[in-house]
């Protein structure tokens, strides 16, 4: 699989110098199998370079599905602006979690009323369906997708995709259900030494995966202030996934406040944790334009690069 980061940023879109290298777009991450399925995991601002890229480049007509974690503005004001959605004879599949007060379009026609923008959700030329997940395994053309409910205030799904024999997980929104991570009379750094139920299924939904993409957007020392916000620490993250087994992890969803020298030392601490734990983990902060290649090893774990 070909995985590419479009947008990293968090709350609000941040351009300007001090974000030129990991970005300033919000949240959006382009997947595509060996095949070419292609795949969309949220439509932040990042979707409006995603979808020029497609439109200058990739063979006609479009087909891809549309991955909402949630419906908040980061996560969708990139939607209007993605340019493949007008062009008739494409065609997408929006997804996202069920359980919302309003539909899948009925929110995204919220964000382009006139008030807000001139044109109409019912004026896209693509052929677009809304599909609501619940937590289980999905079936997409041949790709399995598991899905599963994240701490966030907004009803919030993370997705693992399983293809060409590799797992690349996308966990944003979420926040810890716990401060203390192990319990007192455990062994750190287990699975099973998680404290809070909810911590270990949320690591345990991480287990063995090639490719962990996972909001990090507070440091602890930020953390307190910013409790039951919906997000993570870096630590938590860099933690739960050495734990779980898993090979490559991308911290994302940077704080808008956070500069490219301030997401410099974050990158290195995580390093550093993951290091102390005597974990294999490689952990890094994604970056906008940031592509890797997923494929299965002949040991059968996945090479990342």
């Amino acid at each position: 699989m070909r995985l590419r980061f479009w947008g990293t940023r968090g709350s609000i879109a941040t351009p300007g110098p001090a974000t030129n290298h990991f970005g300033g777009n919000t949240s959006c991450v382009e997947l595509e199998t060996d095949a070419g399925r292609r795949m969309i995991f949220d439509c932040g601002t990042g979707a409006r370079p995603l979808g020029a890229h497609w439109m200058a480049t990739a063979d006609k007509p479009i087909t891809a599905t549309i991955f909402l974690s949630h419906t908040h503005w980061d996560h969708i004001q990139g939607f209007p602006f993605f340019a493949p959605v007008f062009a008739p004879g494409n065609r997408f599949t929006v997804c996202g979690p069920t359980g919302c007060n309003r539909s899948l379009p009925e929110v995204l026609a919220g964000q382009m009323e006139y008030s807000y923008f001139p044109v109409d959700l019912s004026q896209l030329g693509a052929n677009i369906e809304y599909q609501d997940l619940a937590e289980g395994t999905h079936n997409f053309e041949g790709i399995k997708v598991t899905t599963v409910l994240l701490n966030h205030p907004a009803s919030t799904l993370g997705y693992k995709i399983e293809a060409d024999g590799v797992s690349v997980l996308y966990l944003c929104d979420h926040e810890p259900y716990w401060e203390g991570l192990w319990g007192a009379d455990a062994e750190p750094g287990k699975l099973a030494s998680i404290l809070s139920p909810g911590d270990r299924r949320h690591a345990a939904f991480m287990q063995d995966a090639d490719v962990v993409i996972h909001d990090a957007q507070y440091t602890p020392e930020e953390y307190p202030e910013k409790r039951s916000w919906g997000h993570s620490t870096y630590a938590y993250v860099t933690q739960i996934a050495a734990a779980a087994g898993v090979r490559r992890l991308f911290l994302t969803h940077h704080d808008p406040s956070h500069s490219d020298a301030f997401l410099r030392v974050v990158e290195a601490r995580a390093d550093e944790l993951a290091r102390s734990l005597g974990s294999s983990l490689k952990v890094s902060c994604a970056y906008e334009g940031l592509e890797e290649f997923v494929a299965q090893s002949k040991g059968q774990r996945a090479e990342v690069g």
